[in-house]
């Protein structure tokens, strides 16, 4: 079985465009559900946003470095890893959280937010962190990364569909309001539908590298989830606003992760294993969780809530 650092999966321009297409859609989607009074109750309480934004772009990254250094997989897995951390929030965490009983508004802000501010924290941390551990490093010198061509990617597949569906919301929101609740569902379709084109020509590698993934995704993630939930804990949040930060910790847009690692890595295979495995994963943990908390309100826990 060939070494999974030398792997490039089997990849199209055609299909690479493709991938650029289903994650544009889905960004447009994220934007039809944007509204400027979310950004307003950020303003009036920034403190949970911060500490999601704290979880998500400094937290997480260090804790997926910590957690490399310590179990050390092969340099491509850890890149992966790396790059999944340095990605903003996922566009399914709202829908989560709405069902998680957590605290929609501030998720949507948060995700809203971590998406403007991954024009320059993506990069930055994938580079940094991607350059401290010496096996990545190597790696990262022999493709010789540019920060702007990557700076330049995330704004083209995730900021100007952002923006266009900002638009579409403000000057139109009646549509927008009824369009919002198909792309919402669409998204977790639309995504899997992403995994299976990156993999449609490289199945049996899949199959023959995934068992190499699946417990550092799981252990990850839940790092991911356990790790926003905390903060929002010695922060002193209410419930709602814990769970919002768990999740949107936990859920992360692997879907542009997949995207840069075909544009920019040549398929690199551990890269691409991490990244559309988290994808796949990160569904089920966090409906999981979601669901579990959907039938535990936050009066149960034994604390005062507050109006969001």
């Amino acid at each position: 079985m060939q070494d999974i650092d030398a792997i490039r999966l089997n990849f199209s321009a055609d299909s690479l465009f493709l991938l650029n297409i289903c994650l544009a859609i889905i960004m447009f989607g994220i934007a039809l559900e944007i509204r400027f009074e979310d950004f307003k109750i950020i303003l009036k309480n920034p403190k949970p946003a911060v500490l999601g934004l704290f979880s998500q772009f400094l937290l997480l990254p260090f804790l997926t470095y910590i957690l490399i250094t310590i179990l050390e997989p092969q340099p491509s897995i850890a890149l992966g890893m790396i790059l999944v951390a340095a990605c903003p929030g996922g566009n399914i965490s709202n829908f989560m959280s709405h069902l998680g009983r957590a605290n929609a508004a501030l998720s949507v802000g948060l995700t809203s937010v971590a998406t403007f501010l991954s024009l320059i924290m993506t990069p930055l941390n994938f580079k940094l962190y991607g350059s401290l551990y010496e096996p990545t490093a190597s790696l990262l010198n022999q493709i010789q990364l540019d920060f702007w061509d990557v700076s330049k990617t995330v704004f083209l597949i995730i900021l100007a569909p952002l923006a266009i569906g900002l638009w579409v919301q403000y000057r139109f929101p009646k549509t927008a309001k009824k369009m919002a609740p198909y792309f919402r569902i669409g998204s977790i379709l639309l995504f899997i539908g992403f995994v299976l084109i990156a993999f449609k020509n490289n199945f049996q590698v899949f199959l023959d590298h995934i068992h190499l993934v699946l417990a550092l995704v799981f252990f990850h993630n839940l790092i991911a989830l356990v790790s926003g939930y905390a903060v929002g804990v010695l922060g002193g949040l209410e419930t709602r606003d814990r769970r919002t930060l768990a999740i949107e910790t936990g859920i992360q847009n692997s879907g542009l992760g997949l995207v840069l690692i075909f544009a920019f890595f040549e398929g690199l295979g551990g890269m691409a294993m991490v990244a559309a495995w988290w994808g796949i994963w990160h569904i089920i943990s966090g409906l999981a969780l979601a669901g579990y908390w959907s039938q535990k309100p936050t009066e149960a826990l034994g604390l005062k809530e507050q109006s969001s």
